[in-house]
């Protein structure tokens, strides 16, 4: 199963949310950094790692893991920047995922 959202001006109690799922060093690294919306896709563990490569060198966002209850099969990257940034990311994520599925391979 995969889902894909984004929120938009994310609120405190859900940043907190955030940083309970996610470690000390992607923490310190949001902290110095400028966002208002944040992009969710939950996939495999190598979709994200994959994504994160793709959506870092395709638009201006820090993709980040959030740990969740099941990390050995799905795990959701969370991708924070400007809106227009991550809006980039989440459709370049849907774009890629629509023309899987119609690949044969």
């Amino acid at each position: 199963m995969r889902e894909a959202h984004i929120i938009y001006n994310p609120g405190r109690y859900v940043m907190k949310m955030f940083f309970r799922k996610m470690n000390k060093e992607s923490q310190e690294d949001l902290k110095e950094r400028r966002y208002d919306a944040v992009g969710l896709f939950q996939t495999s563990v190598a979709g994200i790692l994959y994504y994160a490569d793709r959506v870092a060198k395709t638009s201006n966002v820090l993709p980040v893991e959030i740990q969740g209850s099941c990390p050995n099969h799905i795990t959701t990257l969370a991708f924070f920047g400007e809106t227009a940034a991550v809006e980039t990311a989440m459709k370049m994520i849907i774009t890629e995922e629509k023309e899987k599925k119609n690949r044969l391979i």
